[in-house]
């Protein structure tokens, strides 16, 4: 048998015989269309003579070359058998990663994938772990709230000398009216605690200087929190003479201070809490389309709370107490009904041997006294002023700036002044008042609110003779109207032995203020203890 060699000579393919360069350079005739691809010389093994290019995908692809967009994306974690991972292998787009096996584990070639070496061993260490990282936590969390602490009771010390807290400390104790009226200094945990942390749905009422939150004391007292709004040079020293003054003053129908707090950035006062709202509300905001109806004893009523509280001030207080911007809006009203006045951080002090300050000019315009407003010169008659604005208000239901017939924006108190002259009284005042109430009645209050309303400030009377004379049209009933050609009778006569009084007195421009001794004592008798 005759031995033979046989040769397998190997065939080679190419779909074009250009080399890879030419072939990508002439785009029209280049056939490996799919993105993922790359061209392949191909030569003869032999030879090693160039025969031509063909195409196939990309590492990391798979598919056809020739077609478009055929190589896709090879996910090499599922043919473990070519693409060799022992841990966790994790997908890419043409590649994948492979990440060994976490501390506990052991990559399991059978299941292919990283198994815990034991159970217990791997819960025991679970545990192990999580237990050490919340004691951690739990002792990071208590040296953190320590730290804040005591950063949050330094800023308290520091905001407390900022705002003069050691100065109005020893003005309280010094002053034994202030001691008795019980003002307190709380501090801000207190008042954070009575507020909820000053929760926006304890908000009560907000101005242009602060903003009001209710507030439930540790003795179940309802108060009521100021809180301003900047805590600049200016408003620190309003806020000491608030607390100053008001630690001063006990009367019924002024807000009462129980006290305040220094611990904060901006101060805070503590009042009590008075729930029905302003004067202002009750006489101008209107309820369903329509203002709430109020009869003319309440009006009266008010005025004469109001003017009591303000003659208290000015002579009945242990110094004299300029309020400055009395206005309806500072007029707090109980569930009672009962009037007081709040607000004294435009107030000043005026020693006993003066008889006017020189200040900046302070108010509310509609209000404004217009002889302090030029001067600069305040005493207690610009209270006067602004109380006869009050009074107008409370006679005609009117704002105190208003819109005139000729459609312009007008002080009310010009408006009244005018009209009194010009106008008949039945066209002024508001025409609830005189359904209920005697003319006279109207007539002699209104003739009030033209002195305190007289742009001379030594025409206006002060507040001790306004306060007796409302309390006389409190205390007793005006004389019927009498028929032209009649005479009038005193009401004592009228009303027979029983009567309570005579004619309410008409005190005003065309009307002298001065009395017999014998009128003056039986007035006196009549104004009420």
């Amino acid at each position: 048998m005759t031995a033979s060699c046989k040769f397998r000579r190997m065939v080679k393919w190419a779909i074009d015989n250009m080399t890879c360069e030419h072939a990508k350079m002439n785009k029209s005739d280049y056939r490996c269309f799919s993105t993922h691809s790359d061209c392949v010389d191909v030569t003869d093994d032999r030879t090693l003579r160039h025969i031509g290019y063909r195409c196939k995908c990309s590492s990391g692809f798979e598919g056809n070359p020739y077609l478009q967009d055929a190589c896709t994306d090879t996910n090499e974690c599922h043919q473990p058998d070519k693409y060799i991972c022992k841990g966790i292998c994790q997908n890419s787009f043409g590649s994948y990663t492979c990440t060994s096996c976490p501390r506990g584990t052991d990559f399991n070639s059978v299941m292919g994938k990283c198994k815990p070496t034991t159970i217990i061993l791997g819960v025991t260490i679970g545990l192990s772990s999580g237990g050490g990282i919340l004691f951690l936590a739990a002792i990071v969390a208590i040296l953190t709230r320590r730290w804040k602490g005591n950063v949050q009771k330094r800023l308290r010390k520091r905001h407390f000398r900022k705002n003069r807290g050691i100065l109005l400390e020893q003005l309280i104790s010094s002053d034994q009216s202030a001691s008795d009226a019980g003002t307190k200094i709380f501090s801000l945990e207190e008042l954070q605690k009575a507020t909820n942390n000053f929760d926006h749905t304890r908000v009560i009422g907000r101005g242009g200087h602060g903003t009001v939150y209710k507030g439930i004391l540790t003795d179940q007292r309802v108060v009521a929190i100021k809180k301003s709004t900047l805590a600049m040079i200016s408003e620190i020293n309003e806020f000491i003479n608030e607390v100053s003054i008001l630690s001063q003053i006990n009367h019924r129908n002024v807000v009462k201070l129980h006290g305040c707090c220094l611990e904060s950035e901006v101060p805070l006062l503590v009042y009590e809490f008075v729930s029905n709202g302003t004067l202002y509300d009750l006489l101008h905001r209107e309820q369903n389309g329509s203002l709430s109806p109020l009869s003319w004893e309440e009006r009266l009523r008010f005025a004469t709370e109001i003017a009591g509280a303000l003659s208290y001030l000015h002579s009945a207080a242990s110094v004299s107490i300029l309020h400055r911007d009395v206005k309806c809006m500072n007029v707090l009203l109980t569930d009672s009904h009962t009037a007081k006045v709040s607000d004294f951080g435009a107030s000043r002090l005026i020693p006993i041997d003066q008889t006017h300050l020189v200040t900046a000019v302070q108010g509310t315009f509609g209000y404004l006294d217009p002889e302090y407003y030029h001067t600069g010169q305040l005493n207690e008659k610009s209270d006067v002023y602004s109380f006869g604005v009050i009074l107008v208000e409370l006679l005609t239901r009117r704002k105190p700036i208003i819109q005139n017939e000729h459609g312009e924006k007008q002080n009310l108190s010009n408006y009244f002044l005018w009209a009194m002259r010009e106008r008949p009284l039945e066209e002024t005042m508001d025409p609830q008042i005189l359904e209920e109430a005697r003319k006279e009645g109207v007539m002699c209050m209104a003739r009030l609110a033209e002195e305190c309303l007289c742009l001379t400030r030594a025409q206006r009377p002060t507040m001790k003779d306004v306060e007796m004379r409302l309390q006389l049209l409190t205390g007793r009933r005006v004389a019927p109207r009498v028929e032209q050609g009649e005479v009038a009778q005193p009401h004592s006569e009228a009303a027979g032995n029983n009567g309570r009084g005579g004619i309410a007195p008409l005190i005003g421009q065309n009307s002298s203020r001065q009395f017999s001794q014998e009128q003056e004592f039986v007035s006196s008798l009549l104004v009420p203890r």
